[in-house]
């Protein structure tokens, strides 16, 4: 169905129309000019992030739902990167005339999902036209205690340095995808061109054959490399990390969700809390496939580790006394230690060498 037919508030309420609150604080959601939102005894959060076509994703090898999670996830784990609780989404949208009603209703799916996982109401949002592709805007809202908000400027000389998950997963799924969509699209061109040739000479019977060799180009073998494509194309936020820190007692001391790369998050806790670091290269947390795909794309693995980025894995500090919890802890990876801002930002390799650490992760602008 095309959207038109719709129009914009038909679109809305048939895409909203079911959606419940979950949370206290959601006192009105979508259907009026504003939603009503209610925080008496908590701080606000509010995060926004806007994801172009072309720019942030490529529609060739994401389909709509695992976009729509995506877009979600992205937002809230922000919310998780100041230690707070997310509660309320809002989504705007900007749409060509190529997307179908059923398209929304796959984005939204997966938008959905996304916000059930974590209890987050969507509350409202906007749609409009666009005439170059598919822009998306996310604005979640959450909430935490005055205390509990954990800022990217509270590290400390002696604390340490901690990443959940592990890192560079995301961007090898990235270089796979789009190695495999340049091979498709050099095929395509091909048989193209030869196309164009039959046609030019009205070979009917060629044109025919090579239409055939178009619809059956094979389907990339992605075998032994699906948790590379799972990182990339469904993006978690790690609030169980969150939760486990609480039930231990850890407070970190600063903390930001790793969406541009180790390298260039670690510069905006050490800039922004006047100090420096020393990280260890063999304590870089990194899986197995990660591994393999780098030594068969001939890249270094620690440099997709460091700057890669869309991991959303949590970087943190905490004081030194809690070294021996963050230990015991499944799934978080200390891999270094806070210092005075006059010794540097130092990365210490396998070898024992250290070299000055660079902020290279992704750049938008």
């Amino acid at each position: 169905m095309e959207i038109a037919k719709l129009g914009e508030f038909g679109l809305i309420d048939r895409l909203t129309k079911d959606i419940k609150p979950q949370n206290e604080s959601t006192k009105y959601g979508v259907g009026d000019d504003c939603a009503v939102l209610h925080y008496p005894d908590s701080e606000v959060l509010v995060t926004t992030d806007m994801l172009m076509e072309g720019v942030h994703f490529d529609l060739t090898y994401i389909d709509l739902e695992h976009l729509g999670w995506k877009s979600a996830m992205v937002n809230i784990s922000d919310i998780f990167a100041m230690n707070g609780i997310p509660r309320q989404l809002t989504v705007s949208m900007a749409l060509s005339k190529r997307f179908t009603v059923e398209d929304m209703e796959q984005f939204y799916n997966g938008l959905r999902m996304a916000c059930d996982k974590w209890n987050v109401d969507i509350v409202g949002g906007d749609t409009t036209s666009s005439y170059t592709g598919l822009a998306i805007s996310i604005t979640c809202i959450g909430e935490a205690r005055k205390e509990d908000i954990v800022y990217r400027n509270g590290a400390k000389e002696t604390d340490l340095i901690c990443v959940s998950g592990d890192l560079g997963a995301a961007y090898m799924g990235l270089q796979l995808l789009e190695r495999e969509k340049a091979i498709y699209y050099e095929q395509v061109n091909e048989i193209q061109k030869k196309i164009a040739e039959a046609k030019a000479k009205g070979d009917t019977q060629k044109i025919s054959t090579l239409n055939a060799q178009l619809s059956t180009i094979a389907t990339p073998d992605f075998a032994g490399k699906e948790y590379l494509l799972q990182r990339q194309l469904k993006t978690e936020a790690r609030g169980d990390i969150i939760q486990r820190l609480r039930e231990a007692n850890i407070r970190p001391t600063a903390m930001m969700d790793i969406s541009d790369g180790l390298s260039s998050e670690l510069m905006h806790i050490c800039k922004q809390s006047h100090v420096g670091c020393r990280v260890f290269e063999k304590q870089i947390p990194i899986d197995y496939q990660t591994a393999v795909m780098a030594e068969e794309l001939n890249m270094n693995v620690t440099t997709c580790a460091l700057n890669g980025g869309e991991d959303y894995e949590l970087l943190f500090t905490v004081p030194i006394g809690d070294h021996e919890k963050i230990e015991a802890m499944e799934d978080i990876k200390l891999i270094g230690h806070i210092t005075k801002e006059s010794l540097g930002h130092i990365l210490v390799t396998r070898d024992d060498q250290e070299f000055e650490l660079k902020a290279q992760g992704w750049n938008p602008l």
